[in-house]
């Protein structure tokens, strides 16, 4: 179930919670190759197979680091529901990191916990912390703290 949000104080009081657990996402070559196509970065670890086969320690290829972190927006949206949004503006990020790499054909999820929601510019500013797991394996393979503007009808 998502957590759903009005008010200030309904952010408010998830502050340092947990907010939830994702669903599962493939990263597969196909979703690969299309961000390579969208970036311009087609770095043969991440966009030939037989290449990778043959020279890379994975044995396959890797999904880039901020196509994980990319995900982020999508992974979100089960976990919280704004039933007063008008739209929200993705502000930035303040600490990314790419922790392990992530073969072509794995799945993630996100694990996100709010860390602070104020009033900000008309809007409610929120700090996310968002771990991506990927199966099979304890540690997070990226993690960022994400700022999310969310601009709520009656705010």
């Amino acid at each position: 179930m998502p957590h759903v949000i009005n008010t200030l104080e309904d952010a408010k009081a998830l502050e340092g919670q947990e907010l939830g657990v994702s669903d599962w996402i493939v990263i597969d070559q196909e979703r690969i190759n299309k961000f390579a196509d969208a970036t311009d970065d087609h770095q043969w670890i991440h966009t030939d197979p037989e290449r990778a086969a043959r020279e890379f320690p994975l044995g396959t290829t890797c999904a880039h680091g901020y196509l994980t972190i990319s995900l982020i927006p999508a992974l979100i949206e089960g976990m919280v529901e704004f039933p007063g949004l008008e739209r929200l503006i993705n502000y930035g990020i303040n600490k990314a990191r790419f922790r392990s790499m992530v073969p072509s054909g794995s799945k993630v999820r996100m694990r996100g916990t709010l860390v602070s929601a104020r009033k900000r510019a008309g809007a409610l500013h929120t700090v996310l912390h968002c771990d991506i797991e990927m199966e099979g394996q304890a540690k997070p393979v990226a993690s960022a703290e994400i700022i999310v503007m969310y601009f709520l009808k009656d705010l």
